[in-house]
């Protein structure tokens, strides 16, 4: 197998021949002449063979040497263009980019932008995987997840995709007007309540609530378990109880009068959906495509209330 050097001592050589002078092949090379003198000589005692016949005038392939140019140059050639398409992936990325991101964040950040993104970057195939367990999209081969800034792995870089978000307990006016309106978390255990899974290890999700400087959670009960938002807001509005879901995934049935809020002021926020990917000293193209993209076309009211990515995450907003 070729070693570094070799292949350093070849080029130099064919340097040499293109230019016709060691002075103007070591300028062309940014080495001194003396020390492109060396490095011929080096490679002449290793291949045992002369391969340049040098005058005071002028420097010429010996037929060593010619043969070996033959050989050389169209090698040399191929390698010069699979360089030059490298670095044409970098002025006009392409290929795949594997996305893994949490349900509600594909339709709320990201189908937005498909359309967008495909028009000006045609070339770049998005192959977007939907699911709401956590990923570890370096093992799986990933090149970036979406996921809430709370939830970033360590070590990643962050760039932020929408504001803060809110949680909202509902419930229908008819489920309300029957067993009354909670005043405070704890009242819930008074209360059917919808219960939600984890996608990730299969337990029920602890309800959050905050309001000043308490906070608390809420291990509630009811007739029903479900790991599908669509489905509780449906049971919520049929009577079933209390959801408790995102502001954006109820706000349009509580504004139809088929949901109505409780528990309002104890309603926490948390930081918004991120796109991360794995810190590294080369950014694939398509991803840094991407990521270029985002930062122009995801508004700024979008942004407006900043949100904290985890410990250990550098954020590129």
């Amino acid at each position: 197998m070729m070693r570094g050097r070799e292949f350093s001592d070849l080029t130099a050589f064919a340097a040499i021949v293109e230019h016709g002078s060691f002075a103007r092949a070591a300028a062309h090379l940014r080495v001194s002449p003396s020390a492109l003198s060396q490095t011929i000589r080096g490679l002449e005692e290793r291949l045992g063979v002369r391969l340049l016949n040098r005058t005071t005038r002028s420097v010429a392939p010996s037929e060593a040497g010619a043969r070996l140019l033959s050989r050389l140059s169209p090698a040399l050639t191929e390698l010069e263009a699979a360089v030059a398409d490298v670095k044409a992936l970098r002025d006009r990325p392409s290929g795949v980019l594997r996305i893994n991101t949490a349900r509600v964040a594909a339709v709320w950040c990201l189908a937005p932008l498909l359309g967008p993104f495909h028009e000006e970057h045609p070339e770049i195939v998005l192959d977007v995987v939907v699911e709401d367990a956590i990923a570890d999209i370096v093992a799986r081969r990933f090149d970036a997840g979406v996921r809430l800034g709370e939830r970033l792995e360590r070590d990643m870089v962050a760039v932020k995709l929408s504001g803060d978000f809110s949680m909202m307990a509902v419930a229908s006016p008819a489920y309300l007007a029957r067993h009354g309106v909670p005043a405070t978390p704890r009242d819930l255990h008074r209360h059917r309540c919808i219960n939600t899974r984890w996608p990730t290890d299969g337990s029920l999700y602890r309800w959050e609530f905050e309001k000043g400087k308490q906070s608390l959670e809420v291990a509630v009960e009811g007739p029903l378990i479900v790991n599908d938002v669509d489905l509780a807001l449906r049971a919520a509005v049929d009577g079933v109880g209390i959801a408790y879901v995102f502001d954006e995934q109820a706000r349009p049935l509580v504004e139809a009068g088929r949901l109505a809020r409780v528990l309002e002021p104890w309603s926490p926020s948390f930081p918004g959906f991120y796109l991360y990917y794995p810190s590294r000293r080369q950014t694939p193209p398509a991803l840094r495509a991407f990521v270029d993209f985002l930062r122009r076309a995801v508004p700024p009211e979008k942004k407006a209330r900043r949100a904290r990515p985890a410990v250990g995450a550098r954020s590129l907003e």
